[in-house]
């Protein structure tokens, strides 16, 4: 492995730790009031890596296949850009929905922050955490660039499949860095750090939903801005 590449790899496996599966949940999970068992947060960062592994294991094993299929099919990019449309104009309406399902539930107490709660204390089940991250790495894993971009340096570098292994497992495990560091924060300066985390604990509580529909709303925006300006400048 050159060093480019291996820099290269570290640089994109950092961009992806600030994903919403790999910090912004964790964040939220060690937002739980009370003392937290370490071993949960373990877990969810855990399962998280191993999903991706798993995944781009199965990428690189694909990839050759993957791409001689995707060459071969022969669809015009206007109808592509027009269902791309489409679709953020579905992600912008979906977000006007979940704002409005918010309001309605504004002041109600969240099941959400009871579960996170007793999980995170050890008086609940692990297993929703291990939950929890398998439907996250799996809503963002096909939007992830950097993650994808990593794999096809890999299938394209001229590799043992055990390095290959070695390494998806060493940017897994890069990934998980920034969350697990201020998991570590959060367990050594619990008493310092504690009314801070409680009041960010309230705000989000609050607003977490709604901050969800704003991220779809984002979402679409983009979504719809890529599309038009493909349309506009390549149409062809």
């Amino acid at each position: 492995m050159t060093v480019t590449l291996a820099v290269a790899l570290i640089a994109l496996a950092l961009v992806d730790s600030t994903s919403f599966g790999t910090l912004l949940i964790p964040i939220w999970l060690l937002l739980a009031p009370g003392r937290l068992r370490a071993g949960r947060i373990a877990v969810y960062l855990t399962t998280i890596a191993t999903f991706y592994l798993g995944v781009g294991i199965l990428l690189v094993l694909g990839a050759d296949t993957a791409l001689t299929a995707v060459r071969s099919i022969d669809i015009p990019p206007v109808p592509l850009r027009i269902a791309q449309l489409i679709l953020g104009a579905l992600l912008i309406a979906l977000s006007y929905r979940l704002e409005a399902r918010a309001a309605q539930r504004a002041g109600n107490p969240g099941k959400i922050q009871l579960w996170r709660s007793r999980t995170m204390s050890g008086t609940g089940s692990a297993a929703g955490l291990m939950k929890l991250a398998l439907v996250a790495a799996a809503l963002e894993v096909a939007t992830m660039l950097p993650y994808l971009a990593a794999v096809s340096l890999l299938a394209n570098a001229d590799l043992a499949w055990h390095l290959i292994g070695i390494t998806l497992a060493a940017y897994c495990i890069v990934m998980t860095l920034p969350a697990l560091a201020l998991a570590l924060a959060r367990f050594a300066a619990h008493q310092r750090v504690d009314p801070l985390l409680q009041r960010i604990n309230e705000w989000l509580s609050r607003n977490s939903a709604k901050a969800l529909g704003w991220t779809v709303g984002g979402i679409g925006i983009g979504v719809m801005l890529n599309a038009a300006i493909a349309l506009a400048f390549d149409p062809a």
